[in-house]
């Protein structure tokens, strides 16, 4: 096992020592973990991330290496207190793959302050990463317009962030991944063509030969390959491309340049050399935006990068961990612009019987839930991860929050899938009785 329980900030243990000294510590508490708002020009979030956090949140131990690491940083009553630490609390939370709104309670901590705001870092550092992930991805997916996209980020992100972001990306329907450990860790199927120094290596005393690299990929992996055509002259690529491999040759790749124009040009040159089913597949710093503009172009694949593992200029989810009960009484933070609404809550979506959803409807846990109008119907949003420190079984699996997620969009309004600036998609209203 390799401990998590490093992946935190030091104001978490200072928080414990002198809750420990206060008597403070084991007082009831309930966390929730929110956004106060989506980023700019968003219309709705994805929540994910949420299978790995329990994966990590299992391994939240402190033995003696962690011991020593903080052994300057705390008390003996507080590294005692550390060495004993079990989450033995309970959490609930929205399904991975559920969209999300403004104060939506993606998470819920039940537990004694101290075992609950330890966990505060690794749960906001996870979330929050993979949730900005998927939120790009489900906007290019859709972009895509049910085209595949390919997630092949790694070379522009830290060595594990690419692993989880890969996995993002594929709960949101992005079809495969370059990332092997993606591959081997989560099952996200894996895809990989040449990069232009594979072409650039065949080189020699007669200058550049293009036509030995493709002949030299065709013969080790036949036709089915992907052949990046645009090293050199694109048009004469694409002609040695289809000479070497024949008009049965998979994909041709382009990574550069005005990519609506030359997917135009190749496709005429692939139909007239008689390859009229080799994809065109295009890639080179796509986002959504982009994406959406070579609709209309005879593009075959996406393949996505940069934009994809930043969160395409979102590279954080904007959540937060707040405080939201104290014993059972609800407490709020009041500060410009950080307020939060007190104690623990709970939530449904109501949706027309036709299944667009309407809005998301919060009300204080312990209160009876909103019944739904006519013509309506709510779904609780919440279900239950971990029960007296101890995962439930039950939790989904990628593959089903995979399915969620496309359930999820198709139910939204139309213009909550525009990539034009808007509010969200839905409004959320909170239930609240006077003086919550």
């Amino acid at each position: 096992m390799t401990s998590t329980a490093l992946l935190t900030d030091q104001y978490e243990l200072t928080m414990i020592s002198a809750a420990l000294a206060a008597g403070t510590a084991d007082r009831q508490c309930v966390f929730e973990v929110f956004a106060r708002r989506l980023p700019d020009g968003r219309r709705y979030g994805v929540v994910a991330g949420t299978g790995r956090l329990l994966d990590e949140l299992a391994d939240f131990r402190f033995g003696a290496a962690e011991l020593e690491a903080v052994r300057d940083l705390v008390d003996e009553p507080t590294a005692q207190w550390l060495a004993d630490y079990r989450f033995r609390g309970d959490i609930d939370g929205y399904s991975e793959g559920e969209l999300f709104f403004p104060n939506s309670p993606i998470l819920s901590v039940r537990g004694g302050f101290a075992e609950a705001v330890v966990l505060e870092t690794l749960i906001l550092s996870v979330l929050n990463h993979d949730s900005a992930v998927a939120s790009a991805a489900a906007r290019m997916v859709s972009a895509a317009a049910g085209r595949p996209v390919i997630e092949m980020g790694s070379r522009r992100t830290h060595e594990q962030a690419a692993v989880a972001a890969a996995r993002a990306a594929y709960l949101c329907g992005v079809g495969a991944t370059s990332n092997l450990e993606a591959a081997r860790t989560y099952g996200v199927p894996s895809a990989g063509t040449a990069a232009h120094s594979w072409t650039l290596s065949f080189t020699g005393d007669d200058g550049p030969d293009e036509r030995a690299a493709f002949a030299a990929q065709i013969a080790r992996h036949g036709v089915g390959t992907t052949l990046l055509v645009d090293t050199y002259d694109i048009t004469a690529g694409v002609r040695n491309a289809i000479e070497v491999a024949g008009p049965e040759l998979y994909a041709v790749r382009i990574d550069s340049g005005d990519l609506g124009v030359l997917a135009r040009q190749v496709r005429q040159q692939l139909d007239d050399l008689g390859a009229t089913g080799t994809k065109i597949v295009v890639s080179g710093d796509l986002d959504e935006y982009a994406i959406a503009s070579l609709r209309a172009e005879p593009v075959d694949i996406y393949g996505v990068g940069t934009a994809l593992v930043t969160g395409s200029g979102a590279p954080t989810a904007g959540m937060v961990y707040k405080l939201v009960e104290v014993d059972g009484l609800p407490v709020a933070k009041r500060s410009s612009q950080k307020e939060s609404l007190g104690g623990a809550k709970r939530a449904v979506r109501a949706a027309r019987d036709t299944g667009t959803v309407l809005e998301e409807i919060l009300y204080r846990d312990g209160e009876p839930a909103p019944q739904p109008r006519a013509g309506e119907n709510l779904r609780p949003l919440q279900i239950p991860l971990i029960r007296d420190g101890k995962r439930v079984d039950d939790v989904p699996t990628l593959a089903q929050s995979r399915e969620l997620l496309a359930r999820g969009l198709v139910s939204l309004p139309w213009e909550g899938l525009g990539l034009s600036h808007g509010d969200p998609a839905i409004g959320t209203r909170y239930l609240s009785r006077p003086g919550a």
